[in-house]
Formats: structure tokens, C-alpha cells, sequence
């Protein structure tokens, strides 16, 4: 049965399971619009697994798509949503406007968005709307992006760290590597300059925050974002995470080379504070600027593993907030 379904239709054909009296929803990708103070919203899709019903404490993992992409792209390419369905998790795509940028790049250089403000502060918005509209577990919130998503993602988990229980990063740019356009593709080409590195540094100190484990998936053969960038982003997080806890050192345990049939071997690191996982880093061996283990069929995915939609789910469910942290009032949210 299709996952996209009219609601009349839903409620007409509702799949009932053997031995169940009651029927169980399917699962639904629901197509909506946020709305609020902070002026025009965005437009999102939203993935509820089959069975999910307002009494349910879901996991949410937020996906921020790269440039030329959109919501349903970027969920087929990346096939979350049947991983999604297999773990019982929620998930939501916030989609830029093609009048923000016409390639529909999140726009990470821009100072607002550094500073919480801007795009990254509007998505930070629906993720609250959305969390507190639906059944979702505030405990178990995760971002994740590709690209220049993955640099958003990077932003929300530094200057919206209280949302989030963990943060995935794939073949993005650390948090400040550029404040300009022209400056952001130069980082993309050769890594953020030592002034920009420690420009970023500065914002992030006059801010709070609170640790955020974090996975980075990065190709070693990608011509569009240096893999250099993902080492910036290692190295920037490790600071800011001991500078958080009270100087406690981040350690980098020994590198793991693996290797699975049918795969690209990659490269895992991981990085403990206080015995605990706070970063892990992946180098995808030959691989470009693309999706790991994604959907060909679509733009900016390569069908060879390692499935980077795995690893992420695998990756977040360890981790939840001890405290939620959500905005007190959400502005409404118009389903479509």
C-alpha cells in the first residue's frame, strides 16, 4: 500500500493485523507548513511510522538536505524513511525556500545563522512546533544533514545544543567556516583559513551550550567539500566539548579499519570523554560528494555502502537528553 495517502483514504482502508481488534494506521509522509513570529515558515515533510498514534513517545531524527534537493529527494535518496519504519522513529524534513537561495542551500554563512538567529533559528522553530503537535519524545531529538545540510546541522547542534541528544554531520563544514558565499566555496575547496577557525572559536565562548555526541561521514575521494573540512570539524568539537565540561579531555581511541562484502572499506575513530562516546568520525574510502549507501536514482547518492542512514540511526539511538529542552510556545504548524 502507498505511504502517501489521502486522509479519506486512510480512514477507509485502515490495515487491520491478525489478532488485533483495532486497526493500525500506516504509515504516513505528511507534506506541511510551519508558521509564526519569526515570519514566513518553511515547508516540511514530516515521516510517522505505521502504528504511530498520539499516545506515542517517538524518537524524531531531523534531516536537512543538501543543495539542489528537497524534502522527498532527500528522503528517497537516503531511504530513511524505511529505516525509520523499521525502528520506530519519526522523521522530520525541513526544506528550504527557493527564495532564500535558488540552488536551495541551507544558507550556513550567513552571520544570523551563526549566531542562532536566521535559518538556523527557524528550523530550531519547527522542530519544537512539530515535537510538541505530534508524539515525540523531546528526550530523543536528533539532527542530522548532507552537504551544506550537514554544515546546518553543525550550527543547530552548537547554538541549539538543549534540543538535541545527538548530531550527525555528513560531508559538511564545521560550525563558522565561512561568514560569505565567496568564502564558503573557497572553504569547501581548501578548508576553513586559521582565522576563520578561530573567529569560529570566539562565537562559540561567549555562548552556552551543553555536549552534543556527534558523528562525521566523510568520502575521502569528495571533490566538492575537502575531507580536510571534516577534520576541522572533529578538532572544533573537541574543544568546544572539553571547554563545556570543565576542560575534561576528549580522547581519540585507536583508528578501526572495516571492511564488509559488497562495500567501500572506511576508516572509524572514535573520540571518548570520561569514557564516554562523544565523537566518531567515518572516512568512506572512494567515495565523492554523495550519500554513502544511498539511492542512485537520485542526485548526490552512491549505491556502494557503508549505509550512512544505518549508521546514523545506529549512531543516535544511544543517546537521549536528561532533560528536555523545548520552546515554551510553539507557533502553530498548517498541515497540507
Amino acid at each position: 500500500m502507498p505511504r502517501l495517502l489521502p486522509r479519506w483514504l486512510r480512514k477507509a482502508i485502515a490495515i487491520r493485523l491478525p489478532g488485533l481488534s483495532k486497526p493500525v494506521v500506516p504509515s504516513r509522509f505528511i507534506k506541511a507548513k510551519s508558521t509564526g513570529p519569526l515570519g514566513s515558515g518553511l515547508s516540511y515533510r514530516l515521516f510517522l511510522p505505521s502504528g504511530s498514534a498520539r499516545n506515542d513517545s517517538l524518537p524524531l531524527l531531523v534531516m536537512l538536505h543538501g543543495c539542489q534537493q528537497d524534502a522527498p529527494d532527500f528522503a528517497g535518496g537516503t531511504r530513511m524513511n524505511a529505516l525509520a519504519e523499521e525502528e520506530r522513529c519519526a522523521v522530520l524534513y525541513p526544506e528550504q525556500r527557493a527564495s532564500s537561495n535558488p540552488l536551495r542551500c541551507w544558507n550556513w554563512f550567513e552571520s544570523a545563522s551563526l549566531e542562532g538567529q536566521g535559518e538556523a533559528a527557524l528550523i530550531a522553530a519547527l522542530i519544537g512546533q512539530v515535537a510538541c503537535r505530534r508524539a515525540i519524545d523531546s528526550r530523543r531529538i536528533y539532527v542530522a544533514g548532507f552537504s551544506a545540510g550537514g554544515a546546518m546541522a553543525c550550527i543547530l547542534a552548537l547554538r541549539h545544543s538543549e534540543l538535541f541528544a545527538a548530531c550527525a554531520i555528513h560531508s559538511g563544514l564545521m560550525y563558522g567556516a565561512a561568514i560569505s558565499p565567496v568564502r564558503a566555496f573557497a572553504a569547501m575547496n581548501d578548508g576553513p583559513t586559521k582565522t576563520a577557525v578561530d573567529s569560529a572559536y570566539l562565537l562559540l565562548s561567549k555562548g552556552p551550550g551543553v555536549v552534543v555526541p556527534t558523528l562525521v561521514i566523510q568520502g575521502d575521494a569528495d571533490a566538492t567539500v575537502n575531507p580536510l573540512n571534516a577534520e576541522r570539524i572533529i578538532e572544533q568539537i573537541q574543544k568546544r566539548d572539553e571547554a563545556l565540561d570543565r576542560g575534561a579531555a576528549v580522547v581519540a581511541a585507536p583508528a578501526e579499519h572495516q571492511v564488509a562484502a559488497g562495500v567501500r572499506a572506511y576508516l572509524r575513530q572514535d573520540f571518548l570523554q570520561r569514557g564516554r562516546l562523544v565523537l566518531r568520525q567515518i572516512l568512506v574510502e572512494g567515495l565523492g560528494h554523495a550519500w554513502s549507501g544511498g539511492d542512485a536514482r537520485h542526485a548526490f547518492n552512491d549505491t556502494r555502502g557503508p549505509d550512512a542512514s544505518r549508521l546514523i540511526l545506529d549512531f543516535a539511538r544511544e543517546y537521549q537528553r536528561e532533560v528536555p529542552l523545548l520552546p515554551k510556545q510553539p507557533a502553530a504548524v498548517q498541515a497540507g
